[in-house]
Parts: structure tokens; sequence; C-alpha cells
């Protein structure tokens, strides 16, 4: 096995690990999230209840996406291609707007619940 060989086959290894563990992490976050719905919806009849839990899910998926970025990134860094060069432009494009999106929802639901607690918590 020469070097090119070998760095193709690590790397492929690399990918393959990263790619499991993104999508674990975005398994974990949904499983733990309905598992949260289920007993929150349970417990509380209130929708107010739920926006930590997406707040929640929302940040696992923001990681899960970030460790499927780089699995894209680790699959062209051994000899790419034009052709691999282009698609990593174009995921990485959509998976950065999804992230940034995602994010953006995250950080104004944060705002929210930190204002409603405001609310509640203030004498009137």
């Amino acid at each position: 096995m020469d070097l090119d060989e070998f760095l193709r086959e690590g790397d492929r290894i690399a990918v393959t690990v990263v790619e499991i563990v993104g999508a674990t992490v975005i398994f974990v976050g949904a499983l733990w999230a309905a598992l949260r719905i289920v007993v929150e919806g349970l417990r509380h009849r209130s929708a107010a209840v739920f926006t930590p839990i997406r707040l929640s899910l929302g940040r696992f998926l923001a990681l899960g996406l970030e460790f499927q970025l780089a699995a894209d990134i680790l699959r062209t860094a051994v000899s790419p291609t034009f052709d691999q060069i282009g698609q990593l432009a174009a995921i990485a494009t959509i998976r950065t707007a999804l992230n940034f999106f995602l994010r953006r929802e995250i950080a104004q639901e944060q705002r929210q619940v930190g204002e409603a607690g405001t609310e509640q918590g203030s004498p009137t």
C-alpha cells in the first residue's frame, strides 16, 4: 500500500467516523426532545413549556450540522477534483445557511424566554 492509498483510506475512515458522530448528535437530540415533549406535555399543558425544548433541539441540530460539514470538508481533503470542490462549496453554503438561520432562531427564542421570565418575576 503506497502513501496515496494509505491517505485515502485514512480519510475515508475519518469521514465515516465524523459522519457517524454528527448523525448520532442529531439522533440523540431528536430523541431527547421527543421524550421531553411527551413528559412535559403530560405534566404541563402550556405551549410555553415547549420553547426550551425547541431551543435545546436547535442546539443539537446546529452541532450535528457542524459535524456533517466537517465530514464533507474531510471528504475533499485528499486530492479533490473540481467536481468535488464544487459539491463541497454547494453543501457548505447550504449547511452554513441552515446553521445561520437556526442559530438566529435560537437566539430569538432565548431573548423571548428571557423577556418572559423577566416579566413574570417583576412586581406589578
